[in-house]
């Protein structure tokens, strides 16, 4: 009897026991410091090695280019691109290369035969720098329609083009022709009046140019813009891209889920087309400069 009768008991004690455990258990948890918690999150390094990284330093701008690429070599990107030769020692010194050296503007281009002189003076002399540093492209424009027919543009386009395709074949530099929209007003988010707004006629463009050092700027930003259908377009004329830029749509800002791109999908695509070039980051940070770029380099590296 006496056994029987304290075996309630004792479940009950145990009961109480174990509750009693659990709320200063919980109590103790709360009490501990949460690792992580308001911390800011490790930066990411690239590492995938299937996308080659690399970044546009206006838009990072108040950030020096000696800053822009110490966080550049610490997130894993090979390029600092779009800059001018004299810069090509500091890039260097950080074991970096230039993978889009810079020439004329985009307000002058090869759509008007007036301005061919001055953009092949450029080409010329930035196609020598680039090769002389063992890079391999550099960035040219069409410039502004100002009242031309497409059909009187595209010949002026592929005569100026002409004259430099040699050239850049005998340095080994492609010569990259970038694509830009024409609808957003809003000043270095998009340029209205820009003739190669189309990326059909600035593929074809190249096609009747007929090197294989001039190819296209495939900015993911001004062709969601203008057109859409970036994976689809890619699939089309991957033969024809010689680099590849990414911003946020709307705002040319950051590349995460607050824009209407779903870019990871996107660079898996371009990763399965074989291409080995460079894909360069050119948004405006709205947050931390170099968080940001981080977490673009996470996103894109498929």
């Amino acid at each position: 009897m006496k056994n029987s009768a304290s075996a309630p008991r004792q479940n009950v004690v145990s009961r109480r026991a174990l509750l009693q455990g659990a709320v200063a258990g919980a109590a103790a948890a709360m009490a501990l410091p949460v690792i992580g918690r308001g911390a800011a999150p490790e930066p990411y390094r690239a590492r995938n090695g299937r996308i080659n990284h690399s970044v546009v330093p206006w838009c990072f701008r108040p950030m020096t280019l000696e800053e822009l690429c110490a966080a550049a070599v610490r997130l894993g990107l090979k390029s600092v691109e779009l800059v001018t030769p004299d810069k090509f020692p500091l890039l260097k010194q950080h074991g970096l290369t230039c993978a889009l050296t810079g020439s004329h503007g985009f307000a002058k281009g090869f759509a008007h035969v007036e301005e061919h002189a001055e953009c092949l003076k450029s080409l010329t002399e930035r196609i020598d720098a680039t090769a002389a540093a063992g890079f391999k492209s550099v960035i040219t424009f069409s410039g502004f329609r100002r009242g031309l027919s497409d059909e009187v543009g595209m010949k002026n386009m592929v005569d100026g083009l002409k004259k430099i395709a040699g050239h850049a074949e005998n340095k080994g530099v492609t010569v990259c022709l970038e694509m830009l929209n024409s609808r957003v007003t809003t000043e270095m988010k998009g340029h209205p009046d820009y003739f190669c707004d189309d990326m059909d006629r600035s593929v074809e463009v190249c096609r009747r140019v007929g090197s294989g050092h001039v190819k296209v700027l495939f900015d993911i930003y001004h062709v969601q813009i203008m057109h859409g259908d970036v994976i689809s377009r890619i699939k089309q004329y991957k033969d024809w891209i010689g680099h590849y830029h990414t911003a946020g749509v709307p705002g040319r800002n950051e590349i995460d889920e607050s824009q209407e791109i779903n870019y990871r999908p996107i660079l898996q695509v371009i990763a399965e087309t074989g291409y080995r070039g460079y894909v360069g980051h050119e948004f405006i940070p709205l947050r931390d400069k170099v968080t940001s770029l981080s977490e673009a380099v996470r996103i894109c590296d498929v």
